[in-house]
């Protein structure tokens, strides 16, 4: 009986999380783009990679799948206007009980120089959602529900368009910013109509970085998110970095969750690893959540593609060894 209430309340809260417009990621701070167009690229042209395995072991528990590929256009060359740009594609997959939703977000991003070193950044992106319902999957209670109890035994699929616009102040030393999602509120939608539309969301983020001593720099991170339906949540992390190649922290979803963080970092490679447990101890949660990430710069420094050419053309570049 115990674990029969365990997952159903679970259920309960990852159908209430479907309403949000962004997925909870205790590594957020690796994925500002995600959260708001206009830090498409704000750490340059890369490729990102997500697991999240939350309540691991309970069938029927969230699972997320998350992929993004970033472009600046400063790492084009050409004329600096172009340069200003940056375009993002984020993929989510998401599976929770009955339902597995897909989201494509396309993302532009455009910045403009407002002192020696900060920038002010405009970006607004395209949100495609795909919900699926697998209806032989629905608990009891849910079968019970007039609105998903003509599904049962069936399959249904709903589309939701939407619009996401941000804005942001970055330095190299912190960043500040505030983004807003589903603008329309999924009001433009096809399909079957099994979910009420996704309300428009508020998220605030800022981060700060401090080199501590020659060996150890301290990174902050914190967000801010707010919708009509649910409590304003925040959550934050604090990092240790040392010499720019590993890091450890922790951090803190209010009410909710706590975590521990390791990281790596090899040249252009980036690997990080959660581990989170719930606050919620009344709910009878499950108490594990395993959270990966991995991250590659296509550039490094301020290399371009056109120099990146030059030197595969270079003779010199390539080195054969014969043991």
């Amino acid at each position: 009986m115990k674990k029969i209430t365990t997952l159903f309340l679970a259920l309960l809260l990852s159908l209430g999380a479907f309403a949000q417009s962004r997925k909870y990621m205790s590594q957020f701070s690796h994925l500002q783009g995600y959260f708001n167009p206009a830090l498409t690229a704000y750490e340059g042209s890369m490729v990102k990679g997500l697991v999240r395995n939350q309540w691991a072991g309970w069938e029927g528990a969230p699972k997320s799948y998350f992929v993004s590929a970033e472009l600046d256009f400063a790492n084009l060359g050409g004329s600096s206007d172009a340069g200003k740009n940056a375009i993002g594609v984020n993929l989510l997959n998401d599976e929770y009980g009955a339902f597995t939703e897909s989201e494509l977000i396309l993302s532009y991003a455009t910045r403009i120089q407002v002192s020696e070193k900060a920038g002010l950044r405009m970006g607004a992106g395209l949100n495609i959602n795909s919900i699926r319902l697998d209806g032989t999957r629905l608990t009891t209670e849910q079968a019970n529900d007039p609105t998903l109890a003509q599904y049962v035994g069936g399959f249904a699929d709903m589309n939701v368009l939407d619009l996401n616009i941000g804005m942001s102040i970055t330095h190299p030393s912190y960043y500040i910013s505030y983004g807003v999602n589903n603008i329309n509120e999924g009001s433009i939608s096809s399909g079957d109509v099994f979910m009420d539309k996704k309300p428009r969301v508020g998220i605030a983020q800022a981060g700060f970085r401090n080199q501590f001593s020659e060996n150890m720099t301290i990174i902050t991170n914190a967000m801010w998110r707010t919708q009509a339906d649910l409590p304003a949540n925040v959550e934050f992390n604090l990092k240790f970095l040392f010499k720019d190649k590993f890091w450890v922290g922790g951090g803190h979803r209010v009410d909710y969750a706590n975590n521990a963080q390791l990281g790596v970092l090899m040249g252009k490679l980036r690997f990080g690893y959660v581990y989170e447990w719930p606050m919620l101890q009344s709910y009878l949660l499950p108490n594990q959540t395993h959270e990966f990430m991995v991250s590659y710069r296509l550039f490094g420094g301020n290399g371009t593609i056109w120099s990146l050419f030059m030197n595969m053309l270079n003779p010199t570049a390539f080195t054969l060894i014969i043991p």
